[in-house]
């Protein structure tokens, strides 16, 4: 069954705390992305082990294992996107389509202790990108398709919330 697409600007988050998973941007200096990405990553693991990970408990939302993949798909792409704010002056960052990746890649289908792999493979990557980040490029900017700008700095604050929040999914429902 097709999951209705997420549609909202999430942006918000960095102005407020997250009602669902309670998520706030200000308890979350830079100097924690690291660290933080890599816990968020191996509290994965447990969930992706269970027998029931690729079972949807809600029509309405995702599994465990597709929210494993999505989430690291998401360390992927901020990776991404943080390197080319780094290297290039303003970039545009490409659209991305979750719910179109999670299609098209068959999140359904993936093997959760490969994916475990890939999350935990992907978010240190990620971790790793925002650890060798010098003092005055934080601030540097890039620009999301849908013209949401951003600084190095609350890319990685955006960036921590989609985790946290898919993790809260799978361990509340």
């Amino acid at each position: 069954m097709a999951i209705t697409p997420d549609t909202k600007d999430w942006t918000w988050v960095l102005e407020r705390p997250c009602d669902e998973c309670g998520f706030n941007a200000e308890d979350y200096p830079t100097s924690v992305f690291a660290s933080t990405i890599r816990e968020n990553a191996v509290s994965w693991i447990p969930f992706l082990n269970r027998d029931d990970a690729r079972t949807r408990r809600n029509a309405d939302k995702w599994s465990t294992l597709e929210y494993a993949c999505h989430v690291r798909d998401v360390y992927r792409i901020f990776n991404d996107r943080l390197n080319l704010m780094l290297s290039d002056d303003n970039p545009i960052f490409l659209n991305w389509d979750q719910d179109e990746t999670a299609l098209n890649d068959r999140y359904d289908l993936q093997d959760p202790a490969l994916v475990s792999n890939e999350l935990l493979s992907a978010a240190n990557a990620l971790a790793e990108s925002f650890e060798k980040v010098e003092e005055s490029q934080w601030s540097r900017a890039g620009t999301r398709s849908n013209g949401s700008r951003f600084s190095v700095a609350s890319l990685g604050s955006y960036g921590l919330h989609d985790p946290i929040h898919h993790l809260w999914d799978v361990s509340s429902s």
